[in-house]
């Protein structure tokens, strides 16, 4: 069954490595049949929570900026991926102000699941990373969030992580050819919805 799957590109060098490895799971996954949209937050802008409160709820947020577009292809997609290069050890800013950001879609819920505040529309997700390390620690620290946040707190259904180590030194050229992941990111994306 086709599904809707909604790429949030998080940062990079245009045509880096996060670039190729979203590249390559979007082939996959539309060699599988599905519909596939990229949105890039190097062209879009979408800044972070105030914390204002305002959105609470059915409000739309105060701040002018990108993210009502982005929250109308959330609403539509099945499965959102989450794309972001290594940043200081986590995901970027720019995927964390996406992050911060999908409080305003959350409803009242009179029985929160788990301790939770309020519901969130049930979603997949997926995390895409890139790094120039690759150290059993590199991404400890993205993962803790991105479980923690996305999973555990918004309740979204993770369909798994493709974290690419040893992507060559951040300030070189894009050296993800030399590794196995662009193949993984396109088997990724031809299988997520794989019915076994």
């Amino acid at each position: 069954m086709s599904k809707n799957i909604l790429i949030i590109l998080g940062g990079g060098r245009p045509n880096g490595n996060t670039h190729r490895l979203v590249q390559a799971f979007k082939r996959g996954a539309e060699d599988s049949g599905h519909s596939v949209t990229v949105f890039s937050l190097m062209a879009k802008e979408v800044k972070g929570c105030l914390g204002c409160n305002f959105c609470r709820w059915g409000r739309p947020c105060i701040q002018k900026d990108d993210f009502p577009e982005l929250a109308e292809k959330i609403k539509d997609a099945d499965l959102i991926v989450f794309a972001s290069p290594l940043y200081f050890w986590t995901l970027s800013a720019r995927i964390k102000a996406v992050i911060e950001r999908l409080y305003s879609l959350a409803e009242k819920d009179s029985d929160p699941p788990l301790g939770r505040y309020e519901k969130y529309p049930a979603k997949d997700c997926a995390l895409l990373m890139t790094a120039a390390d690759n150290l059993f620690w590199t991404f400890e620290q993205a993962v803790s969030y991105y479980r923690f946040a996305i999973v555990n707190y918004i309740g979204f259904h993770d369909k798994g992580m493709l974290l690419a180590g040893g992507c060559g030194s951040s300030s070189g050229k894009p050296e993800i050819e030399k590794t196995g992941h662009l193949d993984s990111a396109y088997n990724f994306g031809k299988t997520v919805y794989l019915e076994v």
